[in-house]
């Protein structure tokens, strides 16, 4: 029996063609057939229950025109046979921070680096008070294809990613790319895809937040502050941060909790502001699995499962709780 050899959906589309890009020169000749292509004869899955036995998928400029069975190709597409191959639909990670600059290192102890107290922000501009709001921040506007990152998220099955920076309690927006590596204007599919939350401050150097219930406070806080400045008018004094706060209030609010302690509590802040998070939980929500889908959140649940504990040696299996036993053996 011959092996079927699988192909990711979204391999094909990274042979997009550069002649796309109008507003940039093209040292070539321009040739109209590029970008246009005809996959004949493959076995295609569009979704996870319907399959497409010898079918035909089009793909011009990097996308999808048409895909079944018995297509006639159009003149002027490059033919490739996928003759005993699959065709499949790439993953879509939701939460990555690809192709941005890393965060700075978060702050340490509860009063700043080297525990230095620091009671004003620092932030120079017309910012908010608080470090740990950044929700001015725009992820497409420090956005550039990282091609051996790219490669790798590739090769695993991935096409798509939402790219956020993971900084502060207020992160501000994110974009989806695709993992092609063609200029960033190619691969960018939206700029201001989401808005971004979580229950940590990141690389704030401020004395406040640092506790859970600080975060809580200064998200519930950031609400009520973005609400009063704008019925302000006019404006004594400019904040970009609740400027940016309040753009991004439209669209899909994605609230990092890691736990389903926080999952409950992000929804309890969503629920006092008419907000419905898409919540990224921690992978333990089995522990209260009907208090979280009693939330109605959307659920971004992470796949890197715990690995098995060592406990050959009885001194190693001593210290390990029963907790994270059954954390390991349900998760």
């Amino acid at each position: 029996m011959k092996k079927a050899i699988p192909i990711l959906l979204i391999t094909l589309l990274l042979g997009q063609q550069s002649f796309a890009q109008e507003t940039f020169p093209r040292n070539d000749v321009k040739d109209l057939r590029g970008g246009a292509y005809a996959f004949t004869n493959a076995t295609i899955y569009t979704n996870s229950s319907t399959k497409i036995e010898n079918a035909v998928l089009l793909i011009r400029n990097g996308k999808i025109e048409k895909v079944g069975a018995g297509l006639a190709v159009p003149a002027g597409y490059t033919e490739v046979n996928l003759k005993g191959k699959f065709v499949y639909p790439s993953f879509i990670d939701l939460h990555t921070n690809y192709g941005l600059p890393k965060a700075e290192t978060p702050a340490a102890g509860g009063g700043g680096f080297n525990g230095a107290e620091q009671i004003q922000t620092k932030t120079k501009g017309a910012y908010n008070g608080n470090q740990a709001v950044k929700s001015e921040y725009n992820a497409f506007a420090e956005f550039t294809v990282d091609s051996k990152t790219a490669e790798k998220l590739r090769a695993s099955g991935f096409g798509t990613v939402l790219t956020f920076r993971a900084d502060g309690v207020a992160r501000g927006t994110s974009a989806v790319v695709t993992l092609g590596e063609e200029r960033d204007n190619i691969v960018m599919l939206k700029d201001k895809a989401a808005a971004h939350l979580s229950f940590n401050r990141g690389s704030s150097r401020q004395s406040y937040p640092v506790s859970q219930m600080g975060f809580a406070a200064l998200l519930r806080q950031t609400y009520l502050d973005a609400e009063w400045y704008n019925k302000l008018n006019p404006k004594p004094f400019k904040d970009l941060s609740l400027e940016g706060w309040t753009a991004s209030q439209n669209l899909p609010q994605i609230f990092e909790a890691n736990s389903w302690m926080n999952d409950l509590r992000a929804d309890k802040i969503g629920d006092e502001f008419s907000k419905q998070y898409i919540i990224r939980g921690g992978g333990d929500e089995y522990q209260r699995i009907s208090e979280v889908k009693a939330t109605n959140a959307s659920l971004i649940i992470p796949v890197s499962f715990p690995e098995a504990f060592d406990v050959d040696d009885p001194i190693d299996a001593e210290r390990v709780s029963l907790t994270d036993m059954k954390h390991w053996e349900i998760a």
